[in-house]
């Protein structure tokens, strides 16, 4: 591979021809698992024992962490995976390994024993975080039981395995023998092995297909601190290429995306702008991602182009989250046709969606209103319910709906601009109207996970409450209303 002439990685037509092999595929993970506990609550005051917020709890998920949450990618994409890691044999244990997403995957090469690894943070208001509090202890696996993992690992490779990726958290599982010898079984057998790597000596991922650090891992294995500019990085990579036999290796730079080095030479694969709400787990997507459409045979010029506009999904969630094959169809689908709008669904199109989400394991959150002239209030609101979830589902009033709740003269809006202006939110992932006094009707047909509300409402006021799991009432932001923006403009305030 030489450079573009414009250093920049493009997407290829094939893409979605290569989304249609993806079940096709199998993948190993070798790495260290963790639990990731979110606790969320809203912060309304100072504790007066300490200058510390007070978070008011208001809900908790548990997702994997760690080489969990690659695992969690790759089982959204929809191939097979195979996990080998370790996991204590106690309830935090069982509780990661009956996550629905870590259920997709085979975990006969899990060992269980020590204690699981967890991570727990506290979110305030719905994004910020407050705190983590990390339980962990570092072991290392002995002799026998990476004899295990290795027997596991050649009997999938002699069943088509097409990759292996090493995610390695630095807590003791990837030793620097079972690296070492897991890379030179894959490779004699013809094995692609990834490496997302926590060690700043990578003499333990010496032969590896593709290592992927961010730069601050790069920075570590160079010795020396390296500007985050193209031609430092594409220098100082070739020299980590030549010193580690490394086939290609991917450095992950943030705001200005990611540059890919090969024998041959190089490219960089630039990132567009979009909002960042969470960071953690973008780099378990981008090797995921990355090994995945390798496997399916694209060039890795264009998997680099494709997991870094996957990873670009997950950091528009809050917490750990994995890439579900119908996001990284829809980004794709998005990226050739930049103009194309989430446009309100029917009733029976939003219920099958609602299932998909949740059978993949994604939290679903409802919330509705007229949403007649958007204001920073309504803003707020919605970016505060999607936090609560994976996606959100925004119930519309329509506008005889809006009639009878509101009067004649309502809405300003009509129904299709409405939904028109809520679809070009980043936060909003579908929009269903609803022509009834109450969005009850709608919410027995999508039964969400989550239904937020804003206002002072009580839970056993809201409409439809039944049908879903957990009912939050959102804080509203004082001094914005529809009605007082109408009466400014009349000149009647």
């Amino acid at each position: 591979m030489t450079a573009t002439s414009d250093n920049s990685c493009k997407l290829y037509g094939n893409a979605a021809e290569a989304c249609s092999k993806l079940q096709s595929v199998k993948v190993a993970v070798l790495g260290d698992y963790m639990l990731d506990q979110y606790i969320y609550g809203a912060v309304e005051r100072i504790s007066p024992e300490a200058p510390v917020p007070v978070v008011k709890y208001a809900s908790e998920k548990l997702v994997p962490g760690g080489a969990g949450n690659v695992v969690a990618n790759l089982a959204g994409l929809g191939v097979s995976v195979y996990a080998a890691g370790r996991v204590g044999d106690d309830d935090c244990g069982r509780e990661l390994l009956g996550l629905p997403l870590m259920q997709q995957a085979d975990t006969s090469l899990m060992l269980r024993n020590g204690d699981t690894i967890v991570k727990t943070r506290v979110l305030g208001g719905g994004r910020q975080q407050i705190v983590r509090i990390d339980r962990e202890k570092f072991l290392t696996p002995d002799a026998g039981q990476i004899n295990e993992v290795l027997a596991g690992l050649d009997k999938l490779i002699c069943g088509g395995l097409n990759a292996v990726i090493i995610s390695d958290y630095g807590k003791g599982f990837c030793s620097a023998e079972l690296c070492r010898r897991a890379i030179e079984l894959c490779r004699g057998k013809g094995a692609k092995v990834f490496v997302d790597p926590k060690c700043k000596d990578w003499s333990r991922y010496s032969g590896a297909f593709l290592i992927t650090p961010n730069l601050k891992e790069f920075t570590q294995a160079v010795g020396e601190s390296v500007p985050n500019e193209d031609d430092p990085i594409v220098e100082n990579g070739r020299k980590l290429l030549m010193r580690y036999g490394l086939d290609n290796l991917l450095v992950t730079r943030s705001d200005k995306g990611a540059t890919l080095m090969t024998k041959t030479g190089f490219a960089h694969c630039r990132a567009d702008s979009v909002e960042v709400y969470d960071v953690s787990g973008a780099g378990d997507t981008m090797i995921a991602t990355v090994a995945v459409f390798s496997a399916v045979g694209l060039p890795l010029e264009e998997c680099v182009a494709i997991a870094n506009a996957a990873s670009q999904v997950v950091i528009g969630k809050v917490g750990t989250c994995p890439i579900t094959a119908d996001e990284l169809e829809d980004v794709l689908q998005a990226k050739e046709t930049p103009q194309k709008l989430k446009t309100a669904v029917s009733y029976e199109a939003a219920k099958k969606l609602c299932k998909k989400w949740r059978d993949s394991g994604l939290k679903t959150v409802f919330t509705n209103g007229c949403f007649d002239i958007i204001h920073a209030g309504h803003v707020d609101s919605l970016r505060r319910a999607r936090a609560l979830g994976d996606k959100l589902i925004v119930g519309l009033n329509s506008d005889g709906s809006v009639r009878k709740l509101k009067g004649a003269e309502r809405p300003v809006n009509r129904q299709d601009a409405r939904a028109e202006v809520l679809s070009a939110l980043e936060c909003v992932d579908l929009i269903v109207i609803f022509d009834e006094d109450t969005p009850e009707k709608l919410l027995s047909m999508l039964k969400p996970c989550v239904i937020a509300k804003g206002g002072d409402y009580k839970p056993e006021e809201i409409a439809g409450r039944e049908y879903a799991d957990e009912i939050v009432i959102l804080p509203l932001v004082a001094g914005y209303s529809t009605t007082g923006i109408i009466k400014k403009i009349g000149g009647h305030e």
